[in-house]
């Protein structure tokens, strides 16, 4: 294993720890729900001025416009945040794309807004974890990394999107529009283990809405004139989740619909998700998921119409991909914290990048766990050593690191 040079011995001796804890404390107060606008354009403020340090442009990117169903079954636009977006020498021939998000799963009224000392290195508080310990990484490194003369020959871009936890639906133009060209990517979503284990393949993820339309009748006098939608939703539901195999997951989420208790209800919409771990399995999933709506559709007489579909691809390692793991991992392993990986059903703005044919690692972020609950933990000390890692594997792709 090539050893650390001089140079880069002395570029991670560089890697500032100290402002990190700090930037995470102040992050963490400001509640970045995804439907939050208020809370997220406060925090827009303040990445946009941490990331000024930087040199290159800043640029708040608007939202592309998402459509969901209403429990009724009608469309409704959702509101989100603007995305940040640093461009770095943009001219140079070879260039990196590094992301994380602003966003948290805890709205305003949720209970868990404040951060507590778990012990002397372990911080608990609403996304200290996933990931404002990783946008503090990915400024540091950067920090570090501008220090050094292989960084004046590449470039990048940061993209700090505000609504991957929803899907990413109204930041996937932005974040394809960027990975256009890289030679690689590094994506700060926390390690999948809290000993730093990183998340390798990953399944992908599609939301569905079906929206059913059936025929009201009274549910005494002429039941037998009506067609229940939520029976037909609950039918089709049933089918789906007997899709489940070695490879694919179905999960029937939610069925909305209905109205008074003697009503045969007109209307219904079914929602669910589905783990595709290959795209030869979404495709799979395709075909029979449009037999089984033709099917249940003429079954109950009824109309079926369809929302949404795969929205995180699934990532399946490549040969480029690999190279860059085993990259990291030599980096991590030389800065005395070797990793390991292990395959994910979870999804991120990974699935994404690794969509476009640029390799990508996700999983670049602090240590730490329990995330989307109230007991989301940082490991402290991991704020340095990742940053210091992000540095090294940044120096080593800028020297010309084959991937």
């Amino acid at each position: 294993m090539q050893q650390l040079s001089p140079l880069e011995r002395a570029l991670i001796d560089r890697v500032d720890a100290a402002p990190m804890l700090e930037q995470v404390l102040a992050w963490s107060a400001i509640n970045t729900g995804t439907g939050n606008l208020e809370g997220l354009a406060r925090q827009w403020d303040e990445l946009a001025q941490a990331f000024s340090a930087l040199p290159g442009t800043l640029a708040a990117v608007q939202p592309a416009p998402v459509i969901a169903i209403a429990p009724d079954g009608s469309e409704r636009e959702t509101a989100n945040g603007a995305h940040l977006v640093l461009r770095v020498r943009p001219e140079a021939s070879r260039r990196f794309l590094l992301t994380g998000h602003m966003d948290t799963v805890f709205p305003p009224g949720h209970p868990f807004q404040q951060t507590v000392w778990s012990d002397p290195q372990t911080l608990n508080g609403p996304g200290v974890a996933d990931m404002k310990g990783g946008i503090a990484v990915i400024l540091a490194a950067l920090t570090a990394f501008e220090t050094c003369e292989a960084a004046h020959g590449v470039g990048y871009d940061v993209l700090i999107n505000s609504d991957e936890e929803t899907g990413s639906l109204s930041s996937a133009p932005l974040i394809a529009e960027l990975a256009q060209g890289k030679a690689a990517a590094l994506t700060y979503e926390p390690s999948a283990q809290p000993d730093g284990t990183l998340a390798g393949a990953r399944a992908g993820s599609g939301n569905y809405s079906v929206i059913v339309t059936g025929r009201s009748a009274h549910a005494g006098r002429n039941p037998q004139d009506g067609r229940n939608a939520v029976v037909a939703a609950a039918d089709l539901a049933l089918r789906l989740k007997a899709l489940t195999r070695e490879g694919l997951s179905v999960n029937p989420a939610k069925i909305d619909g209905g109205s008074a208790n003697n009503v045969v209800p007109d209307r219904a919409v079914l929602r669910f998700n589905i783990r595709p771990r290959t795209p030869a399995d979404a495709i799979a999933f395709d075909r029979a998921f449009a037999a089984l709506l033709a099917e249940v559709a003429g079954a109950h007489d009824v109309a079926m119409h369809c929302h949404g579909g795969v929205s995180r691809p699934p990532k399946p390692i490549d040969a480029k991909a690999e190279r860059l793991f085993t990259l990291v991992e030599e980096c991590s392993a030389l800065l005395g914290q070797p990793v390991t990986r292990i395959a994910s059903g979870g999804v991120c703005d990974g699935n994404n990048i690794a969509a476009c044919g640029v390799p990508v690692v996700d999983t670049m972020g602090v240590r730490g766990g329990a995330i989307h609950s109230p007991d989301e933990f940082l490991i402290v000390p991991s704020l340095e050593e990742r940053a210091r890692l992000s540095a090294l594997v940044l120096h080593r792709l800028a020297s010309g690191a084959p991937l």
